[in-house]
């Protein structure tokens, strides 16, 4: 619910009052409720307050506990607040009006370092502990709030957003190869996958599921949550798990609906939003308040160019959710005049780094200044969702049939083979060649001749920065696919998520930045720790119940999402397929910039130029709307991103 920042000098250098007002002047251009600041000889905590939670108004933070000699700035709100007020003994008489920076607080005073691990939410803080002289804080598990940190050999310093820190003096502007030489050669969305890192050389950041301490001069991090959820949940029907699901998202979204503002979300066709929605204005209900809904739709002018699977504009599943679940006010931005290439240089100011997320950068932007405007204080969403709760793709349903096939379960087989050709209107023959063939890679491979020439993606790092980094060994350390082109199985992959730390920094960056700008917090119930250990423990004969994929969110959303959004399998939601000719306009000045930059001698031992060159001969002067999911035209879009942030360098 802040911008907050600090300032801790080590061997009791007494702070200097203009560096601490120049970190706080540094939040001055986002909108704020309260601000304040503490202070006690070498040690200095402020605070950028946005209020959110009904709790938080006119809350003061940082706030100086006299008892317990301990001090806290928080940027958070705090989920599982009941199950902590029982731990720590909380009287009901105080638990209306308990801030969750006070929670915070009285958590550290019982539990110490320990804290992190009984806190479910988004948060960033950091508690000074004047009796240990020590600072302390943490992030949540998945990094939903940012905090960047400096330290040198004297001094401290940390703030939710990177400017600030480089309003302090004796603090150098520099790129950091490593971190770019990462975000180049990633060919997804990831941006680095050392997750301390920033794009300066200076500032690092506490990772996700990470805490800190600072003693006598001496910075450690900690990584205090592991996802792993080995263990199956064994319900006796598929009734129970559908009614174990719906009682535990209904706590998150509940939870994470709590604001004394009025409540958003985005929405679109699909089973992940819809779910949140649907969700949500039940809840919302009870309390006599309208959910608020926010969907992109392309603009007048596109001519849908997509094969039939694809959905680019998703109204008719959207107006079937708002009209089947009720208590709905809608709206549909098309964001005329607006594209990402508009708004690349806005959106480097928003995040401070480079970005990846091109084709969504502005109607994520457009969809918050709307809700802004509306003065909603929470904005759901269901980003996380296909990980969490609407688990069961195709890879993972031919999985699980494949498993059956080698365990010669041949009845169960068949009969769920029946049910999977019968709603996707298909017939064995076809499906069971694809089925066999997973489960006996080796023997099919006999009769399949390899593809040596197998696609990678085109490297846009330039091969001296990778002599330079040696960037493709240390992602290689971090079992980070360089080619695009990944084969591990579904269950695989998905732990992969849960477990490495990068997989979760660029959403929590994009939405603590645009929630300063917009006074507002993005809130994912699909993202709740509570629903992933549920969800993680669900055996995958549930995901594939029934010839269904994504079997569980299907079932467990009868009779509160319509038949039309949640049985269908035979289409899908793309968004940004009208991009370029969004672009149209503006694309002689694209291209004319990607000239400029391949001369350039700034970004001349950065970028790769023969694969610019080449991207920009393929998507050519006038490119087709489809070339917006090729790899050249994210080639050309990700070198213009870099090649504006590098200019800013100079």
């Amino acid at each position: 619910m802040s911008a907050i920042t600090g300032l801790f000098h080590f061997k009791d250098v007494p702070l200097n009052q203009i560096q601490t007002s120049n970190l706080m002047r540094a939040f001055q251009e986002f909108p704020s409720d309260y601000v304040h600041t503490w202070s006690k000889n070498n040690i200095f905590l402020g605070c950028h307050a946005q209020w959110i939670t009904p709790e938080s108004i006119g809350e003061q933070l940082p706030i100086y506990d006299y008892e317990k000699k301990l001090a806290i700035t928080a940027d958070a709100i705090i989920d599982n607040r009941d199950e902590l007020f029982s731990r720590l003994q909380v009287r009901y008489s105080d638990r209306k009006t308990i801030t969750d920076s006070q929670l915070i607080l009285l958590g550290y005073d019982k539990w110490r370092e320990e804290l992190p691990k009984y806190l479910i939410g988004d948060f960033a803080f950091m508690i000074w502990d004047e009796k240990r002289q020590k600072l302390f804080g943490a992030r949540d598990f998945s990094g939903a709030r940012t905090l960047y940190f400096y330290r040198d050999s004297n001094r401290f310093a940390f703030s939710t957003t990177i400017n600030s820190l480089f309003s302090l003096p004796s603090i150098e502007k520099k790129l950091n190869e490593d971190w770019l030489a990462e975000f180049l050669a990633i060919p997804g969305m990831v941006e680095a996958v050392d997750t301390q890192s920033t794009a300066y050389q200076s500032i690092h950041q506490i990772p996700p599921s990470h805490s800190i301490s600072v003693e006598y001069g001496k910075v450690s991090l900690l990584r205090y949550k592991v996802i792993n959820y080995t263990d199956k949940l064994r319900l006796k029907s598929n009734a129970e798990y559908e009614e174990a699901f719906q009682e535990i998202f209904q706590k998150a979204v509940t939870s994470r609906i709590r604001t004394y503002g009025k409540v958003g979300s985005q929405l679109s066709g699909g089973l992940d939003s819809g779910s949140v929605v649907s969700f949500a204005a039940k809840a919302l209900q009870k309390e006599e308040k309208q959910l608020h809904t926010f969907s992109y739709i392309p603009e007048e002018s596109f001519i849908d160019w997509t094969p039939y699977y694809f959905v680019p504009d998703e109204r008719p599943f959207i107006k079937e959710t708002v009209n089947h679940v009720g208590n709905i006010n809608d709206q549909y931005l098309d964001l005329p005049g607006k594209s990402p290439l508009t708004e690349v240089d806005d959106f480097l100011s928003i995040m401070e780094m480079p970005y990846k997320f091109f084709d969504n950068s502005f109607w994520l932007k457009g969809i918050n200044e709307q809700a802004h405007k509306e003065g909603i204080k929470i904005l759901l969403n269901g980003a996380r969702g296909n990980y969490s709760i609407s688990w069961g793709s195709r890879t993972l349903t031919v999985d699980y049939y494949a498993s059956l096939l080698k365990k010669l379960k041949w009845i169960q087989l068949y009969h769920d083979l029946g049910m999977y050709c019968k709603n996707f209107k298909t017939g064995k023959s076809r499906v069971l060649p694809i089925v066999t063939k997973k489960a006996f890679p080796m023997a099919t491979s006999l009769f399949v001749k390899a593809n040596q020439n197998e696609y990678q993606f085109p490297m846009l790092v330039n091969p001296d920065l990778v002599a330079r980094t040696n960037v493709f060994e240390k992602l290689k350390e971090f079992e980070m696919d360089i080619t695009g082109n990944s084969n591990e199985k579904p269950n695989e992959e998905r732990m992969k998520h849960f477990n490495h730390l990068y997989s979760w920094n660029k959403s929590g960056t994009a939405s603590t930045k645009l929630s300063l700008r917009y006074a507002l917090w993005d809130r994912d119930p699909t993202n709740d720790l509570r629903i992933i250990r549920f969800c993680l423990a669900i055996p995958d004969e549930q995901y594939v119940n029934s010839g269904m994929e994504r079997s569980l969110i299907r079932r467990a959303t009868k009779n509160y999402l319509p038949d039309k959004v949640r049985l269908n399998q035979h289409s899908r939601g793309i968004q940004g397929a009208d991009v370029i000719n969004r672009m149209q306009s503006d694309w002689p000045k694209f291209m004319e910039e990607l000239k400029q930059l391949i001369k350039d001698p700034r970004v001349a031992d950065l970028l790769n130029m023969k694969v610019i060159k080449n991207a920009m001969t393929y998507i050519g002067e006038s490119p087709r709307p489809e070339y917006i999911f090729n790899d050249h035209f994210r080639i050309l879009t990700r070198s213009l991103v870099v090649y504006r942030f590098i200019s800013s360098f100079y």
